[in-house]
């Protein structure tokens, strides 16, 4: 059974030798969802091409970073949320103190506390300077995730030596997995039809 992996970066992309970028190298059902400015997030625009991506995948895993991880959380609400078949959310940033690292205020708006109607793994560091790994367990279980405490690696990226990381592939097979499950169980009781294409 095969998904696309959506890939869903953060501020500024994920450029050559990020973990993101060696993703799709790796995986021949990968897309990266493709944002006009990366340098400048707004959460209205960045939303509505995340969803378009979504559109065209139904059933495709999520795997988002920093505030793509934020970004993803943000589809609790949108009407596409039925169509995500899972996400992995990697170090997802707090927006102030993104803004504030950065010296500069995004258009982003607030953390996103919805429960996610989807299979969802939340993977946080102890000294992410982007977010609290206390923060982010109370996110995951606002969002209703897993959560996966992840040593002290900063904020997973390429700072924190996260080049080519085969080990991420491993969470994205789990929520795979757990989201195939789902979907068989809810097509025996007929609750939903086979609309995705695994």
């Amino acid at each position: 059974m095969s998904r696309t992996h959506l890939i869903v970066p953060g501020l500024n992309g994920s450029g050559d030798g990020h973990w993101q970028h060696h993703w799709m190298a790796d995986h021949e059902h990968s897309e990266l969802v493709e944002q006009t400015d990366w340098s400048n997030p707004h959460a209205g625009r960045w939303l509505a091409r995340l969803e378009r991506a979504v559109i065209a995948h139904p059933g495709a895993i999520l795997i988002g970073h920093s505030l793509g991880a934020i970004l993803i959380a943000r589809l609790a609400s949108s009407s596409v949320a039925p169509l995500v078949g899972g996400a992995v959310l990697v170090a997802p940033a707090d927006i102030e103190r993104t803004s504030t690292i950065h010296a500069r205020t995004y258009e982003f708006g607030t953390l996103p506390t919805d429960a996610l109607p989807f299979q969802a793994l939340v993977i946080a560091s102890r000294n992410d300077d982007y977010m609290s790994q206390e923060k982010a367990r109370s996110l995951t279980s606002a969002w209703g995730a897993t959560f996966l405490g992840f040593g002290d690696n900063g904020h997973i990226n390429i700072a924190s030596g996260f080049g080519r990381w085969t080990g991420g592939y491993e969470f994205a097979q789990q929520i795979k997995a757990k989201a195939d499950r789902r979907l068989r169980h809810d097509i025996g009781k007929g609750l939903v039809e086979n609309v995705y294409q695994i």
